[in-house]
């Protein structure tokens, strides 16, 4: 008789479970290529102007759309005797934007953004004709043409009217075909530069510390806060795989610096985790001030000779809400800061003010970026 093998028991499996839990996870680092970029190696702005035609009689007259359609047509051969003539219901003057990436050659595409730049209703159904696309260099590198996505909905009856989204600003995806490609300096010298996002002496000289671990002691040089020069291969080849190599080392970064960002238009705060605070308090309230007005006519008894007037009656209320203070203990959290601000009932706008006036005394261990 055979005996069955028996099965781990269910505390023995919670119990595996608990270990491998427990065991050490490595920190996982940052990338080179997450922290840096590598000099050169970047994305161009291209800009240009053209015609939309083919619109469903939501275009707009204008004088730069009319000699636009003009002098198309004159170099097509057609001879227009006065601009009186022309209806432009059909067709909007626009304006193109579009981003050329690195290392783009001529017969690529790339995605263009169509924007009206005449008071046209939508450029839904419409045809960018034929346009190019200039850099900063005045340079044509793209020529763009094919027909306008516009993600949204319009209608109208009589004087009513319903629009969804924005309707004046489109996209033609693969609309624009390189023509030029940007000369790249990238396998020339002997060095290549990596210029970190954030400038950061801490993570400039870790990085450097971590490619020299990598390729050898003296690959890196740092020459600033933010820019670090890298001995680099001659050979194309061999320098794009170096290059490769390069991006994926890991390193650990500095900490960020601790900061508030205030945006004063929308009220919204954002904080990092670094943020603190030292032993403060906080007192918060509200004084409203609320004014009504009423019109009231005196009338004059009969026989009196007197006039009617009308007069102003005003009632004027101040309402002053409750203030609540509030004791920081020293080396507050963010957790804690939130906690507080949200106990004395701060509204966004509040606590803009709040705030600032923590800075101003010191409390508040952060940079404060008002955008």
């Amino acid at each position: 008789m055979t005996s069955r093998p028996r099965s781990p028991s269910l505390v023995a499996c919670l119990l595996m479970a608990c270990l491998i839990g427990l065991a050490p996870v490595a920190a996982r680092a940052d990338r080179i290529k997450d922290i840096a970029n590598i000099a050169g190696v970047r994305d161009n702005q291209l800009v240009g102007y053209g015609l939309v035609v083919g619109l469903d009689g939501t275009g707009a007259t204008s004088k730069f759309a009319q000699q636009s359609l003009i002098s198309m047509l004159n170099q097509m051969g057609v001879n227009l005797p006065s601009t009186d003539t022309i209806s432009l219901k059909n067709v909007s003057a626009v304006m193109l934007t579009a981003s050329l990436p690195a290392f783009a050659k001529p017969g690529q595409t790339i995605d263009v953004t169509v924007s009206a730049l005449d008071n046209a209703k939508s450029l839904r159904g419409g045809t960018l004709l034929m346009s190019t696309l200039k850099g900063a260099d005045g340079q044509v590198y793209a020529v763009a043409q094919g027909n306008v996505l516009v993600g949204g909905a319009g209608a109208a009856a009589g004087g009513s009217s319903q629009v969804v989204n924005h309707l004046s600003a489109g996209r033609i995806p693969a609309g624009a075909t390189v023509e030029r490609a940007v000369a790249s300096n990238l396998a020339q010298g002997d060095f290549v530069q990596l210029e970190l996002k954030e400038s950061d002496f801490t993570t400039a000289s870790r990085a450097t510390e971590a490619i020299d671990r990598a390729f050898g002691r003296g690959t890196a040089l740092p020459l600033d806060g933010r820019l670090i020069q890298v001995k680099a291969p001659h050979d194309p080849g061999q320098r794009i795989a170096f290059l490769a190599q390069l991006e994926n080392v890991n390193l650990n970064p500095g900490q960020p610096t601790p900061k508030v960002i205030l945006n004063a238009r929308t009220g919204s705060i954002v904080m990092n985790q670094l943020v603190t605070l030292d032993k403060c308090a906080i007192a918060h309230g509200n004084l409203s001030v609320t004014i009504t007005g009423e019109s009231q006519v005196s009338q004059p008894n009969p026989l009196s000779g007197g006039q009617t007037v009308v007069t102003q009656s005003a009632d004027v209320q101040v309402k002053s809400d409750k203030g609540e203070l509030i004791v920081m203990p020293a080396a507050a959290t963010l957790g804690d800061v939130v906690k507080a601000l949200n106990a004395v009932g701060a509204t966004p706008q509040d606590l803009l003010a709040i705030l600032q006036a923590m800075k101003a005394s010191g409390a508040l261990k952060a940079e404060l970026e008002v955008i």
